[in-house]
C-alpha cells in the first residue's frame, strides 16, 4: 500500500497543473526533489505542492528560473516556503509588479494611436518618431515600455 503523504508524478501533475515533464525539468533544476521506490518510481512528498505554486507564482511576476531558484535556495534546508517566507521574498517583487502594472495600463491607453513600433504609417509617428530615429536605440517596438518589450 502506498503513503498518501507522497503523490506520484501523474498525481502531482494533476494537483499542480504543471505538465510531469515540467516535473521533471523542475526536479533535474534542483527546485524540487523527489524519493525513489524500490522500483525508481519518483514519489514527492505533498509539500512540494507548496514549492510548485511559489514557482507558478513567480514566474508569473516574470522572475526567471535561475531567480525563482535563488529564492527557493535561501530558504533554511531548502523547505518548503511558509507564508512569512513568501511575504519576504515576494516583498521584493513589488517594484517589478508595479512597474508591468504602469506598463500594461500605459499600451492600454495608447492602444488606439500608437503600437511603439516606430513605423511611420501613422501621422502620430511622423511627430513621435520623424525619419525614424527610434531605429537608433536597437529593434522592436523602442516606445512601448520596457517590461513589455
Amino acid at each position: 500500500m502506498r503513503s498518501t503523504d507522497h503523490l506520484t508524478v501523474s498525481e502531482l501533475a494533476a494537483r499542480s497543473g504543471f505538465a510531469p515533464s515540467a516535473l521533471r525539468f523542475y526536479e533535474r533544476e534542483g527546485l524540487i526533489q523527489a524519493s525513489r521506490t524500490s522500483g525508481n518510481q519518483r514519489r514527492y512528498e505533498r509539500g512540494v505542492l507548496r514549492r510548485l505554486a511559489f514557482i507558478r507564482a513567480a514566474r508569473n511576476v516574470g522572475l526567471s528560473l535561475e531567480e525563482v531558484a535563488a529564492a527557493l535556495a535561501a530558504l533554511p534546508d531548502s523547505r518548503t516556503p511558509t507564508k512569512a517566507d513568501w511575504t519576504r521574498l515576494s516583498r521584493a517583487w513589488r517594484a517589478r509588479l508595479d512597474a508591468q502594472i504602469a506598463a500594461l495600463e500605459k499600451l492600454r491607453d495608447g492602444l488606439d494611436s500608437c503600437i511603439g513600433c516606430g513605423c511611420l504609417s501613422l501621422k502620430r509617428c511622423a511627430m513621435s518618431n520623424p525619419a525614424d530615429v527610434a531605429r537608433t536605440d536597437g529593434p522592436g517596438a523602442r516606445y512601448l515600455p520596457a517590461p513589455l518589450r
